[in-house]
C-alpha cells in the first residue's frame, strides 16, 4: 500500500461480544439513541457493531461519552427547524468531504423532510441551492461563514438572532462546530460509507 492510500479499517467496528466493561455503557446508550433517531441509513453492521462516528467514539469511551452527551444535548435542544439543521449539517459535511456525514444526513433530509436529490447533491457539492426557505438560507449562510473562519459577521449573526432567537442562534453555531468535529472523526479515521 502506498502512503496516499487509506487503510481499509483504522478503527475496526467492535461487535457487542467484544466490548470491554468501559465500552458497554456507551455502546448501549449510543445503540439505543441511534436506533431511536436514525432508520434511514445504515448505522450498525450485521453483527451489531456500530458504524460511523459512533464506532470511533466507542474506541475511546471516556472521550466518546463526552461527545455522545453533547450529541444528545443537541438532539434534545431542537430550537431551529430540523430541515434547517440538515442543511447546516450537509454544508459542514461538504466542506470537509466527510462522505459518511453526507450519506447519513442526505438520507435524513430526503426521507424525513422530502429534500430532493438535486438539492442534496447541490449541498454535497458545496453549492447553495436556489430554493432554500428563510430558515434553510440562514442556516446555510451561517454555516458557510463559520467554515471560512474568523468572526461571524454582525449582519449574518443578527439575521440568525432575528429568525431563531438567542437560543436558536446558539444552537446553530454549536451545531456547526459539532459537525466539524464529527467530520474530523470520520475523515481522520477514514470511516467509509457502508
Amino acid at each position: 500500500m502506498s502512503w496516499s492510500e487509506t487503510p481499509m479499517t483504522r478503527l475496526p467496528p467492535i461487535p457487542p461480544t467484544e466490548l470491554t466493561e468501559a465500552q458497554r455503557p456507551l455502546f448501549d446508550a449510543m445503540t439505543a439513541g441511534v436506533a431511536a433517531k436514525y432508520q434511514n441509513f445504515t448505522t450498525v453492521r450485521e453483527d451489531g457493531a456500530l458504524l460511523g462516528p459512533w464506532n470511533a467514539w466507542l474506541h475511546d469511551p471516556a472521550i466518546g461519552t463526552a461527545y455522545w452527551s453533547f450529541t444528545q444535548a443537541l438532539t434534545v435542544a431542537k430550537r431551529i427547524p430540523d430541515h434547517a439543521r440538515q442543511v447546516a449539517i450537509l454544508v459542514v459535511g461538504a466542506h470537509f468531504g466527510a462522505a459518511y456525514e453526507i450519506y447519513a444526513h442526505g438520507a435524513v433530509a430526503a426521507s424525513a423532510h422530502g429534500m430532493s436529490a438535486r438539492r442534496i447533491a447541490t449541498l454535497a457539492a458545496g453549492e447553495r441551492p436556489e430554493d432554500l426557505d428563510d430558515d434553510e438560507a440562514i442556516a446555510h449562510d451561517v454555516a458557510k461563514a463559520l467554515l471560512r473562519g474568523g468572526v461571524l459577521a454582525d449582519p449574518l449573526y443578527a439575521r440568525a438572532l432575528a429568525r431563531f432567537g438567542q437560543a436558536g442562534a446558539n444552537e446553530l453555531i454549536y451545531l456547526v462546530g459539532h459537525y466539524c468535529f464529527v467530520s474530523m472523526t470520520l475523515n481522520g479515521f477514514a470511516i467509509p460509507v457502508p
